[in-house]
């Protein structure tokens, strides 16, 4: 099996709060065509923000 697949690419969550930090994963396109918000931990401020996918 290939892992460079364009079905699930690898991306970047990026913090909304401004601190810089990021997650990276991988989303399926099919399923979510367009960019993801996920409620994650931003260990520098010490709570749950929204990470929106960056290209």
């Amino acid at each position: 099996m290939a892992r460079g697949n364009d079905v699930r690419p690898i991306i970047k969550l990026k913090s909304t709060a401004g601190t810089g930090y990021t997650y990276v994963t991988r989303k399926n396109r099919r399923n979510d065509p367009d960019r993801l918000v996920l409620k994650k931990y931003d260990p520098r401020i010490r709570r749950h923000v929204d990470f929106r996918e960056e290209r």
